[in-house]
């Protein structure tokens, strides 16, 4: 069964390297807002994927398996602090994917590309966000990510 299990794994590789992403948002007048706990170092609460028209992520993911492969920091409310985010999916918030991005003093860039190769999720699960920031207040960045079935 080696040889079956080597195939599997040689298509998971075929798969995340050769695709077509899908946005999310998947539409230029919706935004993603990612926010903080408002106490410095701390993480806010898990907050479900959606979008600003309420279009949850997870959604596109009932019927197969998914994977997200980048987010895309594309503003950030303070740009002289360190943001640190964790993706999950499932009630038990099992995290598939974690990032850092800053800006001003902090990076060179304040606009950060993530890529990643977490595990898939699950179909049929919600999927999470939570984040924190080294400021005292409840800091938000929009971002989009890009994603596709497994």
């Amino acid at each position: 069964m080696k040889g079956i299990d080597a195939i599997r794994r040689l298509k998971g590789i075929f798969d995340a390297v050769y695709h077509v992403s899908a946005l999310f948002p998947d539409n230029t007048s919706l935004t993603w807002t990612m926010t903080a706990h408002a106490t410095a170092h701390t993480w806010s609460d898990w907050t479900e994927i959606a979008d600003s028209g309420a279009t949850k992520l997870s959604a596109s993911y009932t019927t197969e398996k998914g994977h997200i492969t980048a987010i895309e920091i594309e503003t950030l409310s303070e740009i002289d602090t360190i943001y640190i985010y964790e993706l999950a999916w499932g009630a038990g918030k099992t995290v598939f994917a974690r990032g850092r991005a800053g800006g001003g003093t902090k990076f060179h860039n304040p606009i950060t590309t993530e890529r990643f190769w977490p595990p898939n999720f699950p179909k049929s699960q919600l999927l999470y966000y939570r984040m924190k920031t080294a400021t005292g207040v409840a800091d938000t960045c929009t971002a989009h990510i890009r994603h596709h079935a497994d």
